[in-house]
């Protein structure tokens, strides 16, 4: 699948807040409200669509992409780029992810010398598997009351 990088618009965001994943990924279901599409308008959200401009995903980096309550536990500390991804419910667990993250971070090494780092649920052992086998390295874990962990590469 061919992915290219479109701006974030009202039409991307509306569609990813409407997104529904099953459990447990639920967790990551958001809710259709101004100040949700406030979030990914106003702040660095990216569109990805597929060769037929098909929204498949998205990303997000620098603040947008930390957990606000890991700052309490000094996770955010180091210089870093903080990403954030997120993939069309449909095409979860369908061998997609590592393709489609290794194009985030083509896109994003191409543009940076920073290491990066992103922040994920511990019960997402689908999502550590993919970062591990793309060369992130756990960093450290902290709770929210969710357990989530760091990690980092480069």
């Amino acid at each position: 699948m061919q992915f290219y990088i479109r701006e974030m618009n009202e039409i991307y965001a509306t569609d990813i807040l409407k997104w529904k994943y099953d459990e447990p990924y639920d967790f990551y279901n958001n809710e259709l409200n101004d100040e949700s599409l406030k979030e990914l308008l106003d702040n660095p959200y990216y569109s990805i669509v597929n060769d037929k401009e098909e929204l498949v995903g998205f990303f997000c980096t620098g603040t947008s992409a930390q957990v606000p309550k890991g700052h309490d536990y000094g996770a955010y500390l180091d210089a870093c780029i903080d990403i954030g991804i997120g993939m069309k419910p449909e095409l979860t667990g369908k061998g997609f992810g590592t393709e489609f993250f290794s194009f985030i971070l083509n896109q994003l090494q191409q543009e940076n010398y920073s290491p990066l780092r992103l922040t994920v649920v511990t019960f997402n052992t689908r999502a550590i598997h993919l970062y591990e086998k793309l060369g992130f390295e756990k960093v450290m874990e902290f709770t929210t009351p969710t357990e989530l962990i760091t990690m980092k590469k480069g």
